[in-house]
């Protein structure tokens, strides 16, 4: 693989990716299934106008619905795993497209459940949900009765299952600009050769010890996001407001209110993280102002926040090295996890190297009956390790949950899915420092790694949340979401988190622009509470205290059986009761202070 250019999907040598014929051989197979959906959807529907008539017929129906759903969720994965491996291949695109358009198909189709169950009277819904038949469906059917005054009438629902392919054009315009269309320039690194720039190499480019490079990426990469800020303005706008009207249709007092009703969560711990982090903001202001003072920099900009405070510190590392520290990091956690850690990496559940048109970033994915696949575009920094370490909790969680529960209750609640994962991340961190522990050189790379992951996971993600709380308000205000408001408003918050310590270069208000977060509906605050639940699980587990490992493993298996802030104070984390995000940003505290010591 050159240097200098993106390889190639077809250069990527076969075993770093990931083997999609464990879902389909080929299309040709995914077709064949595609056309059972008709009569899945068909035997959905006999059931139409009689849920009210038995217990045992509404049972029928919930498993008819699970069958269809639990077909057409393993058709979409292997299309959208196959299409964001090359985003520009037609075959991969092809199969997406008709995924996304028969799930709106169906979703249209399948809108009378819903109304006509929460159509049935009170009085015999609480009689049948007391029979036998129901049992096992209880938690979901209670889950759908909450949701009953946000439900619409049949014809409204139905419509709105028809619209949603197409009320999802601004996201999908957005990540086919900015992945399969946005090109960025070729730039010097260190060593006065031009490398081509993209989303994955960048982070490599923003960590280098020289500043001049950094500062070239930095403004490579804005201002590539500068010429298309409109376009992007124009597609966040469209997506905010879809949010909005789509919370005042159902009801919800806000758009916010709306995000957190799945999942059962009080707005307070929503505006409480914003407020904990605002408190905590002293902190963050005394670590950038160590970070300034060890760089000998008059003036610290964003472009400053990721490179290494000690440069002669090599932390480069191959795939196979980041492998072999994984598995030993994840010992702790028993022989049973670390065997299916080796059947990820034996069996090619992993797809490793950035390409050429290969979707940016990282995930975990895969359904219930798939592997939980990865994607990487690993690039060999310390990052990519911990990457790697991340998005293998998350597919661990994904394996556990799905292993012991029913499909029904299979999928953890989003509020849960970034706990794992960077439980993950900590493990790998407190092994690194026992490995490297008379290295001091190591222990300050690695003490100001796991600084910047809870700056980045806490301080930062919290700083979105915001963000995207503001610009929700402001939609719910009819205010339009321009380009100018949008940089306008992102300046004075990243001013507010930062501009006490760095002296920002004007091109980070486009960032907002680089972040496809703000098309998920208040994600990125679960970044922060994700790490602050993962320091206190990361604690409990390297106590070496079984019973608390095994508390962790009932999180892992929980799935979506009961409500996600129920099973995580039955796993010792409690958001409502106790003081998970403040302990967290006083361990951020601690650390800085341990890092002036080392320095």
């Amino acid at each position: 693989m050159s240097k200098n250019h993106l390889p190639e999907r077809k250069e990527i040598p076969t075993d770093l990716t990931w083997d999609l014929t464990l879902i389909y051989a080929d299309a040709a197979e995914w077709k064949k299934d595609f056309q059972q959906l008709d009569e899945l959807q068909e035997n959905f529907n006999r059931f139409r106008n009689q849920l009210a008539d038995s217990s045992a017929v509404l049972r029928d129906a919930i498993q008819a619905l699970d069958a269809l759903e639990r077909l057409l969720e393993k058709l979409y994965t292997y299309a959208h795993l196959l299409h964001d491996e090359d985003t520009g291949n037609a075959e991969g695109k092809t199969l997406e497209s008709r995924a996304a358009s028969r799930a709106s198909e169906i979703s249209a189709e399948c809108a009378w459940f819903e109304p006509e169950l929460l159509a049935i009277d009170d009085e015999k819904m609480q009689s049948m949900l007391q029979s036998d038949e129901l049992a096992f469906y209880s938690e979901s059917l209670r889950e759908l009765l909450r949701a009953k005054k946000h439900t619409l009438s049949e014809k409204e629902e139905r419509i709105l299952g028809a619209l949603s392919d197409v009320l999802g054009a601004p996201d999908e315009i957005y990540e086919v600009m900015t992945d399969a269309d946005m090109r960025f320039p070729l730039i010097k690194d260190q060593h006065g050769k031009k490398q081509e720039l993209s989303h994955g190499s960048y982070r490599r480019f923003i960590e280098s010890p020289d500043r001049k490079v950094r500062k070239r990426a930095f403004k490579a990469m804005f201002s590539s996001y500068k010429n298309i800020i409109h376009s992007c303005s124009a597609t966040l706008d469209n997506t905010v407001k879809r949010h909005v009207v789509k919370a005042r249709l159902r009801n919800y007092d806000s758009a916010l209110a709306m995000a957190l009703f799945d999942d059962e969560l009080p707005e307070a711990l929503y505006t409480g993280l914003i407020e904990s982090v605002h408190r905590s903001i002293p902190a963050l202001t005394e670590y950038l102002e160590l970070r300034k003072k060890v760089l000998k920099l008059k003036k610290l900009d964003m472009f400053d926040l990721y490179n290494p405070l000690l440069k002669s510190v090599n932390t480069a590392c191959t795939y196979e090295e980041a492998k072999t520290m994984v598995l030993e990091a994840l010992s702790v956690m028993g022989k049973e996890y670390t065997q299916i850690v080796k059947q990820a990496f034996d069996e090619r559940w992993i797809d490793v190297m950035e390409c050429r048109r290969k979707r940016s970033g990282a995930y975990s994915g895969g359904c219930y009956d798939t592997v939980p696949y990865i994607l990487l575009n690993f690039n060999g920094t310390l990052n990519d390790v911990f990457t790697l370490a991340h998005e293998m909790g998350h597919s661990l969680h994904s394996y556990f949950s799905r292993r012991t529960q029913d499909f029904h209750y299979a999928d953890y609640p989003i509020f849960a899915a970034e706990i794992a994962s960077t439980t993950n991340e900590l493990l790998l961190h407190d092994y690194l420092m026992k490995k490297y522990a008379n290295d001091k050189a190591m222990q300050i790379t690695l003490l100001v790694h796991l600084i910047d992951e809870v700056r980045s996971c806490i301080y930062r993600q919290t700083m979105f949340a915001e963000f995207e709380l503001d610009i929700h308000r402001l939609q719910e205000n009819n205010t339009p979401l321009t380009a100018e408001l949008l940089c306008e408003n992102y300046r004075k918050l990243n001013d507010l988190y930062y501009g006490k310590a760095v002296s920002a270069d004007e091109l980070i208000q486009y960032e907002w622009a680089r972040i496809p977060h703000f098309y998920y509906n208040f994600y990125v605050f679960k970044y922060a509470t994700g790490l602050s639940a993962a320091m206190k699980f990361a604690q409990n587990i390297l106590s070496g205290d079984r019973t608390l490992l095994e508390k962790y493993y009932s999180f892992l298996k929980a799935g979506g059986s009961k409500p996600v802030l129920e099973i995580l104070s039955d796993a010792g984390v409690d958001f409502i009761h106790g003081n998970v995000v403040d302990d967290a940003l006083n361990n951020f505290s601690s650390m800085v202070r341990q890092l002036k010591k080392l320095l």
